[in-house]
């Protein structure tokens, strides 16, 4: 459970610093020339905002990488709390359930968090799209390991 516990509190000290810290912008323009290297055309609207390689392909990669964080730390913080949870006597489904549910609240308080924090907001895609991907994801791979293990004959446990 601590590693559980852990994992929220790396998701908070991520979300509670100022988007100012956090922007990637000005190292990828330091570090990486892009006015050589052809970038196909994409563009989408994101909560009121146009996201777009032509407009500004630096803050379309940091883009990405933000939501790309969402989406590894929600994975990893519901397959933490899936395998904390089949240690104990919880049914299969419910494990399921338990972790998935546990891990879209936290993303949800987590984006609200994020409204109070200056330069950021917080926004419903991350946590019920963006965040939700990487619930699934963890799920899914909780599902295949504990598939597999249960193969080998250890009754689904991890350890």
């Amino acid at each position: 459970m601590f590693i559980c516990i852990a994992s929220m509190l790396v998701i908070f000290f991520i979300s509670h610093m100022p988007y100012q810290e956090q922007d990637i912008k000005p190292f990828l323009r330091d570090k990486v020339d892009l006015s050589n290297i052809p970038l196909p055309s994409i563009q989408f609207e994101y909560d009121g905002q146009i996201v777009s390689t032509d407009a500004d392909p630096y803050g379309f990669i940091e883009f990405l990488f933000r939501k790309a964080g969402h989406v590894i730390g929600y994975c990893l913080l519901s397959l933490l709390l899936f395998i904390t949870l089949m240690h104990t006597r919880v049914e299969r489904k419910w494990v399921y359930v338990i972790s998935g549910a546990l891990a879209l609240l936290y993303a949800i308080s987590d984006e609200w968090h994020q409204s109070f924090v200056p330069g950021r907001t917080g926004h419903w895609q991350d946590a019920i799209i963006i965040d939700g991907m990487g619930v699934v994801l963890g799920l899914l791979v909780g599902y295949i390991c504990t598939s597999l293990i249960k193969r080998k004959g250890t009754n689904g446990r991890f350890f």
